[in-house]
């Protein structure tokens, strides 16, 4: 009987989980399945033979186990789920369920008996421990649901004054709007030259649409200005106008900040990343300095103008997405097509309604207004009382030519500023004679009509020009239009060479 249990045990339970011990009427072990040595880290050599209580160097001498064995079982046959709690050295504290069962040859003649061990270390723990965890848990949500009653009161009470304020301010917005827009302030864009009040009608004209949209002028005139407007002029002015400047960052990097990245894409990127085409999607994506865009990426990004997908760094899932491109570049790009820098398919692509804006020394008219802003703006930041403008520095203002534009106008301001400590403002930089070509300054025009101002216009640089309509140093150049649509405003307006 000893025997074919035990081959029954070996061929069979031997494969079981759980841990199970075979045990002689002396309480000494006969067997032991592989279970039970991994799960309590002892080896067949130190337990087959040893009394039970011997185990481990003694550590199975615990009072339940000899409770089970010695008074429980002899009355019974079989007894399941007896409990036992106990620390061992080597794995610790355990709480087990000891499940035994006698094993006879005859019903006289106890032979073996067979102990199953189930680790309910974690079950109980749990048990225990759950009604702590719910009382807890329940005082953290009882807690949290006042607050956010308390929030929501709050929140009705803030929307309805909101809402309130809102009425009143669309009221205000409405007059206001049309009123300064193209004479003072268009998102900030300061002035009331001509050659602003082109840009701004050129504004008008695509903001509506989802034109792609070129904005050229050097260096400090304001071509974020100019996107900024496009875009708050736009149907996608509830998001959030998303810049990224390709001159600021490596080749690889800009393609991680457009495109986006998977987890794993590359050493140390841990997490998915978005890239600004996807933040951008419904909204307007600004690329300042895209002259600066290395060629591997431009046929990237092309493709995402051209068809409206790409795909993540390290994924294979194309994309698609509805955002509005808006360039900037203070280059000629152009020449830099013709140089190989700059692909032309590309060029053709962003160039479908360039808006170009003046430099300063063009719209020498706007230059009162914009010292009168940033003074006002920069005295209050500093907390100063805001300083007069002596008649001297002004008329030097009117007569620098500006390298650095509207951005070197405000570098000057601040200093002038800072250092200021009485009524006036006081000069703080030395400036380069005037440029021979700027002559007087512009008079002062009235009111006009957008298509007056754009006629007076066109015939201004058409006479700058000598009135060359295309080709190097023309007036399409310079106004940013093609060769077609110029002469189209020409015949429009009823511009004629004299």
């Amino acid at each position: 009987m000893q025997t074919a249990f035990l081959n029954v045990f070996e061929d069979v339970l031997g494969s079981v989980r759980e841990p199970l011990l075979v045990l002689d009427t002396s309480l000494k072990v006969v067997g032991a399945n592989p279970s039970f040595y991994k799960h309590f880290c002892v080896i067949p050599e130190n337990t087959e033979g040893a009394l039970i209580y011997d185990l481990g160097n003694g550590q199975w001498d615990i009072p339940r186990l000899r409770e089970l064995l010695e008074e429980v079982l002899p009355q019974n046959s079989v007894f399941n789920d007896f409990e036992v709690e106990h620390s061992f050295e080597d794995i610790g504290p355990k709480i087990m369920h000891l499940n035994a069962r006698r094993i006879y040859q005859k019903p006289s003649d106890s032979q073996l008996i067979l102990l199953a061990i189930e680790d309910v270390t974690e079950q109980e723990n749990y048990k225990r421990n759950l009604e702590v965890i719910v009382e807890a848990r329940t005082s953290e949500l009882a807690k949290a649901r006042k607050t956010a009653e308390k929030e929501k009161e709050t929140a009705e009470e803030a929307l309805l004054e909101i809402q309130k304020l809102k009425k009143q301010l669309e009221g205000e917005k409405t007059y206001l709007t049309e009123e300064i827009k193209l004479e003072h302030n268009h998102e900030n864009i300061i002035g009331k030259s001509d050659a602003l009040k082109y840009v701004l009608y050129k504004v008008e004209q695509i903001a509506a649409t989802n034109t792609t949209v070129l904005v050229l002028g050097e260096t400090g005139t304001g071509k974020e200005l100019v996107a900024r407007a496009v875009h708050h002029s736009s149907p996608r002015k509830k998001k959030a106008l998303v810049k990224i400047n390709c001159a600021a960052l490596p080749a690889n990097l800009i393609e991680n900040e457009l495109f986006g990245h998977e987890k794993g894409a590359f050493t140390g990127s841990s997490a998915r990343q978005l890239g600004r085409f996807e933040v951008a999607n419904g909204a307007t994506l600004f690329l300042d300095e895209i002259g600066e865009l290395p060629l591997e990426l431009q046929a990237k990004l092309l493709r995402v103008i051209q068809d409206g997908e790409f795909e993540r760094l390290g994924s294979s899932h194309t994309i698609k997405v509805d955002a509005r491109i808006i360039a900037a570049t203070n280059r000629n790009l152009e020449q830099e097509v013709k140089k190989g820098n700059f692909r032309e398919d590309l060029w053709y692509r962003l160039n479908v309604f360039p808006i170009t804006m003046p430099p300063l020394r063009e719209r020498t008219e706007d230059i009162p207004l914009l010292v009168a802003f940033y003074v006002e703006k920069i005295a209050r930041r500093l907390g100063k009382d805001t300083p007069i403008v002596p008649k001297l520095m002004m008329d030097t203002f009117l007569n620098y030519h500006w390298p650095g534009n509207v951005r070197e106008l405000e570098n000057i301001l601040e200093r002038a500023v800072i250092i200021s400590s009485g009524p006036k403002l006081r000069m703080v930089d030395d400036f380069d004679k005037p440029l021979a070509y700027l002559g007087k300054a512009n008079k002062t025009i009235g009111t006009k009509t957008l298509e007056q101002v754009e006629h007076d216009y066109i015939v201004q640089v058409l006479e700058q020009t000598n009135w060359k309509v295309s080709g190097e140093n023309s007036a399409t150049r310079i106004l940013g239009l093609n060769r077609s649509t110029l002469r189209a405003r020409m015949r429009k307006l009823d511009i004629n060479k004299p």
